[in-house]
């Protein structure tokens, strides 16, 4: 990964209490793993921002080396990378992911 694109993602990443790199966007997710990202976000009512993937190829490929892990979506709350669909389902059935971000939101 070039110094330019970790520093791009790391931007990002600041930037936004929660943030949610993806296929599509919030408004029209491009794949049933983002779209179950996206719908969960969405049932807790909390702000959150987007990276569409397929938008930028270099992001596509660079967030996966920058998290070490493989798939997309993922979902970085206050900074820290958290997982894709499966534990973030996970974290929302067990009431965990609603505390996590009520912290992040109130920092």
């Amino acid at each position: 990964m070039t110094p330019e694109l970790q520093a791009k993602i790391d931007n990002l990443i600041q930037q936004n209490k929660i943030l949610i790199f993806m296929k599509g966007n919030k408004l029209m997710p491009q794949c049933g793993f983002s779209n179950n990202v996206v719908q969960i976000m969405n049932a807790l009512g909390v702000p959150y921002e987007t990276v569409d993937v397929l938008e930028d190829y270099e992001i596509r490929q660079g967030i996966k080396e920058y998290s070490n892990w493989p798939t997309i979506p993922q979902v970085y709350i206050n900074g820290e990378f958290i997982g894709g669909s499966d534990i973030m389902i996970e974290m929302y059935n067990k009431g965990e992911l609603q505390q996590m971000v009520e912290v992040a939101l109130a920092s």
